[in-house]
């Protein structure tokens, strides 16, 4: 079986590609388009073999993605290509707009024209699959604003709608498009939501990584407002063993919500990831006495949601998932994989691995 991952080059999509050539037998065509997040360094070189292929085509190119489906010919759709990051989103929102929703539009109907024309077996056990967030429903009462025994509500795969930031919206968006394209169309679509996810190979910019890295080298660590947001945490690789199960052995026209039962204020995980290098990395740069000393609470961002928390029961009754990693252990994992690591991270600050795709 061949599955073609959009964004494999990104976070979460190149946890999906490894775990797919480390797991399973299928292959993997990797299309991404390698914007400032996109990296191909996030798939080893241990693991490019004949099952792995990879295509730097933007998916708003519909003429690539014609060509891309004739010579590759995948079985499954694995759609994870988007501009993600809120702040960005903020400050220039015509980007995701662009490939969010025009490059998920422009990509439906190239796997629709492709998919219409496949031979009967393959036409039924065809699939696309939609990657989303679970920031498409806006957010949930915080704890210190619900009475005393009353239960936190949770987002369920029937949750309204109420995205809050133009990141949010443009994913809101596209999962409104792909749902669209399986009624009219009768395309086979599945759409996943998911929370939070941390771990290996993940963009500077984002909260963990930017916590640690800016730890080791001494800087403030900035909290937007109080910290006092709650979001419920996935390790990425959990997550990746999710979306194959998904795929694989979803049911079509379906939602399924993906977290990781770790709901964390984030003042409480830049805590916790002070606490981790305390003991991992004793030692120091010059003039830091303790790494909480260096957190820096900074104004918070324009519609910033106070509570995300997801109910992941569905995919536990229906496809037999749980995470396998604890918030403690998947983020001591992550720690010490930027220990570990730091070649990768360094060409990624200095922007090395930017150049050298450009062949500068």
């Amino acid at each position: 079986m061949k599955i073609l991952v959009t964004g494999g080059a990104g976070f979460i999509g190149s946890a999906v590609v490894r775990h797919i050539l480390e797991n399973t037998d299928h292959s993997v065509v990797n299309l991404d388009k390698l914007t400032y997040a996109g990296n191909t360094e996030s798939i080893p070189l241990s693991l490019h073999s004949a099952r792995y292929v990879f295509e730097q085509v933007d998916i708003c190119d519909s003429v690539e993605l014609d060509r891309v489906f004739s010579e590759q010919q995948p079985d499954l759709i694995m759609h994870l290509a988007a501009e993600s990051h809120v702040d960005r989103s903020i400050d220039g929102p015509g980007e995701f707009i662009q490939t969010n929703l025009v490059g998920t539009y422009t990509l439906l109907e190239a796997a629709r024209k492709y998919w219409a024309a496949l031979p009967d077996t393959r036409k039924a056990a065809f699939r696309f699959h939609h990657i989303s967030t679970d920031e498409v429903y806006g957010d949930l009462p915080h704890p210190d604003e619900v009475s005393e025994g009353e239960a936190l509500p949770l987002f369920t795969e029937t949750t309204s709608y109420a995205p809050s930031s133009p990141y949010s919206a443009s994913k809101a968006g596209s999962d409104h498009l792909v749902r669209a394209w399986q009624r009219t169309y009768g395309l086979p679509t599945i759409v996943t939501n998911c929370s939070n996810n941390y771990g290996p190979y993940h963009f500077p910019e984002k909260l963990v990584p930017h916590i640690i890295l800016n730890a080791l080298a001494g800087k403030p660590l900035p909290v937007y407002g109080d910290g006092s947001q709650i979001r419920d945490w996935l390790y990425v690789e959990d997550h990746a063993r999710a979306l194959v199960k998904v795929v694989t052995q979803g049911e079509v026209g379906v939602t399924y919500n993906i977290g990781g039962h770790n709901e964390k204020r984030n003042l409480e995980v830049v805590h916790i990831l002070c606490d981790l290098l305390e003991a991992l990395v004793p030692e120091k740069p010059a003039g830091v006495s303790a790494y909480r000393d260096l957190i820096t609470f900074v104004k918070d961002r324009p519609g910033h949601d106070v509570r995300y928390a997801i109910d992941a029961s569905k995919m536990t009754r229906e496809l037999a998932w749980n995470p396998e990693e604890t918030f403690e252990t998947g983020m001591k994992k992550t720690v010490q994989w930027y220990l570990d690591n730091k070649d990768w991270w360094q060409r990624v600050l200095n922007g090395e691995y930017q150049l050298d795709r450009l062949g500068k």
